[in-house]
């Protein structure tokens, strides 16, 4: 639950992903919104919102692709 509400309200910076475990991709969601939200006036950022929003819905719905963090461990409500 935390980290479907973290994907929706701060997920274009990457922060449920740094939640989960999984760094790599909360350091290109991060990188992507910040750098590339600046080179392409917003646009990226506008995408990366997008793709974490989707991502907090899917944690929130209990999606089997999303139900363990990045060590493996299963998600529990």
């Amino acid at each position: 639950m935390a980290a479907g509400l973290l994907a929706i309200l701060l997920g274009v910076l990457g922060v449920h992903n740094f939640y989960l475990g999984f760094t790599s991709r909360g350091v290109v969601q991060l990188v992507v919104s910040l750098v590339g939200g600046i080179l392409t006036c917003g646009m990226a950022t506008l995408a990366v919102w997008i793709w974490a929003f989707i991502e907090g819905v899917l944690l929130l719905s209990g999606s089997r692709s999303r139900m363990f963090d990045g060590n493996g461990v299963s998600l529990i409500d």
